[in-house]
């Protein structure tokens, strides 16, 4: 091994170190930040060296290539992060998340169409066609998850047999790709075949989803990215490939689960049940008054309070009061001296970590912020809770209707705090569809309204006090 390989494979894996540490450091909140910067420099490091790949000596295109495409990319990337609202934040993961996918399926298709990956042995071959595969149904059941996030209606559409018509097209892909792994001379006609084939599979599979889903599929699309990445660093021999894929798929699939097991579901359940897959399909559910009140009684009822527990939900971020939360819950701290937390449920939003991002970005402290399983036994004594754009996660049908869709699902018992208050654009069902029979409790108070202005008339309210 000569000097400059030894270089290049050495910060290979100093590369993928970078990555599992900076991995590790996105586990906790207070050390994300630095977790990403970690990673970032990992990632620099693996494209700096490959300058300096043995591979590169055929000469000055391929570094103008290289060159050319983290420009276009860097630069897209860029100005998409800087105008990328909160909202928008999950689709964003999606379409990038896809695109991961879509590189690992071109490096497949390249050394398949070059013949290369028929050099390599069977297995490494096999690889490749995994690869191709996986990464191919990744990249086009991302752009799906996206469309479905930002509304794009001409993605939305139903098939009769759906289920049927994605069986076929899933074997057609393995068929196609064994036929390849036996193959002495495929045809270019065969290569293209598979690929429309796992980019039709991809739609197919995923448009069914409903929208409610689609968390869990944004993050079970990310572990299969990882994984197809993985795969083709075996095919060009890439330690930091192999290593980023691995820890990427594994961690995605731990996520997957962890949100599945959050709503009570299934893998299997979110793909081919086809829950929530349009807004207010499942409508249906308790039916009364909804008892409604003005902001400023609101705050007078939190001001005479001893502890206030907030669960922040999408509409939070839709409406961008996080800011205007926070100035309203450092005026209860300081001048009236109430015990505020914020509690979040493990797949409030439209992503992980969405609510947590959303409130680090207020500078709510850490140490205020508490999962499901660690605030749920105090909701009983609390004086109030204030629910702020959130629904399904904090619906009792999930504990006491076993007809309802989400019955089961572990959700935080905002219902037996002594006073419960709902700020609520409108009168309209969750992300689901499904009722919230909270709403209609007899300790629950609604506060119609944006949410920011509703903010910020609770922190007016209690300047008149």
């Amino acid at each position: 091994m000569g000097f400059w390989d030894f270089t290049v494979q050495a910060s290979y894996f100093v590369a993928a170190v970078l990555f599992i540490l900076g991995l590790k450091r996105m586990g906790s909140p207070k050390t994300a930040r630095n977790g990403i910067l970690w990673a970032g420099a990992g990632m620099v490091l693996a494209t700096v060296v490959t300058f300096w790949h043995p591979s590169m000596e055929a000469g000055f295109f391929r570094y103008f290539l290289i060159v050319l495409a983290i420009a276009i990319g860097g630069i897209g990337a860029w100005i998409s992060g800087k105008r990328v609202q909160m909202t928008a934040m999950p689709q964003m993961v999606a379409l990038y998340n896809g695109m991961g996918g879509g590189a690992a399926a071109a490096i497949a298709l390249v050394e398949m169409y070059s013949g290369a990956a028929w050099t390599h042995g069977t297995g490494v071959l096999a690889l490749a066609i995994l690869g191709a595969i996986i990464g191919a149904v990744s990249f086009s059941g991302s752009l799906i998850a996206w469309g479905k996030l930002e509304g794009v209606d001409w993605m939305k559409f139903s098939l009769p047999k759906a289920h049927i018509i994605n069986g076929v097209v899933a074997a057609a892909s393995v068929i196609v790709g064994l036929m390849l792994l036996t193959a002495d001379d495929p045809s270019v006609f065969m290569i293209t075949l598979l690929l429309a084939l796992t980019l039709a599979l991809g739609v197919l599979v995923t448009n069914p989803i409903g929208g409610a889903d689609m968390p869990v599929v944004i993050s079970l699309y990310n572990a299969l990215t990882g994984l197809a990445v993985a795969f083709e660093g075996f095919v060009l021999s890439n330690p930091a490939m192999i290593i980023a894929g691995t820890v990427v798929g594994a961690a995605g699939s731990l996520l997957t689960l962890l949100m599945a097991k959050g709503m009570n579901r299934s893998i299997s359940n979110v793909l081919f049940a086809g829950f929530g897959v349009e807004d207010g399909a499942q409508a249906e559910g308790p039916e009364g008054e909804m008892k409604s009140v003005e902001a400023f009684d609101a705050a007078a009822s939190f001001a005479y309070s001893d502890s206030l527990i907030i669960v922040p939900g999408y509409g939070l971020a839709v409406a961008q009061a996080q800011h205007k939360l926070w100035e309203f819950v450092q005026a209860l701290q300081k001048e009236h001296d109430v015990d505020v937390k914020f509690a979040i449920h493990p797949v409030a939003g439209r992503m992980p970590g969405h609510m947590n991002v959303l409130l680090a970005e207020a500078g709510v402290p850490y140490d205020l912020i508490f999962d499901l399983e660690e605030i749920n036994s105090e909701f009983p004594n609390a004086d109030a809770a204030l629910v702020i754009g959130a629904n399904d996660v904090v619906n009792p049908a999930a504990r006491t209707d076993e007809s309802s869709p989400i019955y089961g699902m572990p959700i935080l018992d905002v219902d037996k705090a002594r006073e419960v208050y709902v700020i609520k654009r409108g009168k309209g069902t969750g992300f689901s569809g499904v009722q919230n029979g909270l709403f209609f409790g007899e300790n629950t108070r609604m506060v119609f309204g944006d949410a920011k202005q509703v903010c910020t008339d609770l922190a007016a309210g209690l300047k008149q006090l």
